[in-house]
């Protein structure tokens, strides 16, 4: 049966102090209290911790080994709770994050950096159906990504909406152009990402509900490729309005006739919200919003 905590920590206590009752006045206990407790340690054991004289103590040569454990025994203690200290006031920890590109999440992550310059963060990208995975199998604590299923599992933010949009490189027939009817994809050659994407789950809802279907459809696992493909003239582009920025090196169409709204969210599992790191990203999300509206 290993020894009680309470009784370690009153001999330690004692031995720091050498005084009951400096010992008794430092663990917020009664001397009666304490005094018990390094008895019951002595009887337990049969042993002599302490030497009495008057009101002066000493330690006994076995009760001087045991106060060299208990030093680093405490010390170590002491180092434990003063990192649970810092996580909870945010000067260390980890924030790891998901998300479907780093357009959105870049700068929310560069803000959050700003607040708690201590916490180390980390991010990995993938799609969507990648992401979710990554959240619920807890490889990371808050995700970013679109148009997630109601799940009473997790804690959902909306960010602002965005508008996906077609594009196309300067030298393509419609780049005098400031839009397009969704019809009109039909005849072209589409660059999407890969099945599982959002991006191109939204855009292929909107193709059914007008009751449309491509004929010819170039498909690339990353944004980064979509862009360059556009870039190099395969073809027209489908991509969140601000993901495609400010690029010089593209034309931006507005689809006209099709339904291709949709928001970011920032998602974690509810039973992860109370952790300190991701309820301060969260909080951080929370007060953009208000300051926005």
């Amino acid at each position: 049966m290993p020894i009680p905590h309470a009784h370690l920590r009153s001999f330690h206590a004692v031995a720091t102090h050498s005084s009951f009752t400096k010992a008794a006045d430092m663990l917020h206990v009664t001397q009666p209290t304490l005094s018990g407790q390094v008895k019951e340690l002595e009887e337990r054991y049969g042993v002599k911790l302490f030497v009495r004289h008057g009101r002066r103590i000493e330690l006994t040569d076995l009760g001087a080994s045991a106060f060299n454990i208990t030093r680093k025994l405490f010390r170590h203690e002491d180092q434990v709770e003063q990192l649970f200290r810092s996580a909870k006031n945010l000067t260390m920890g980890e924030l790891q994050v998901g998300a479907d590109s780093p357009y959105i999440v870049t700068p929310l992550l560069a803000q959050f950096q700003r607040l708690y310059p201590g916490i180390h963060i980390s991010i990995r990208y993938g799609n969507s159906e990648q992401v979710m995975h990554w959240l619920e199998s807890q490889r990371c604590d808050v995700a970013i990504l679109p148009n997630v299923a109601d799940d009473q599992r997790l804690h959902i933010i909306p960010l602002q909406p965005d508008q996906l949009i077609a594009f196309v490189a300067l030298d393509h027939a419609w780049s005098e152009r400031r839009s397009i009817g969704l019809e009109q994809l039909v005849g072209q050659r589409v660059i999407l990402r890969e099945k599982g994407s959002q991006t191109r789950s939204i855009f292929e809802q909107a193709l059914d509900d007008a009751d449309l279907s491509l004929s010819d459809v170039m498909e690339i696992s990353s944004r980064e490729g979509v862009r360059e493909a556009v870039a190099a003239g395969f073809g027209v582009g489908i991509i969140s309005e601000n993901e495609l920025g400010t690029s010089s090196r593209f034309k931006s169409l507005r689809v006209n006739n099709a339904a291709l709204t949709h928001s970011e969210l920032v998602v974690c599992l509810k039973q992860t919200r109370s952790v300190q790191v991701t309820n301060a990203f969260l909080e951080m999300i929370y007060s953009n919003i208000n300051k926005a509206t």
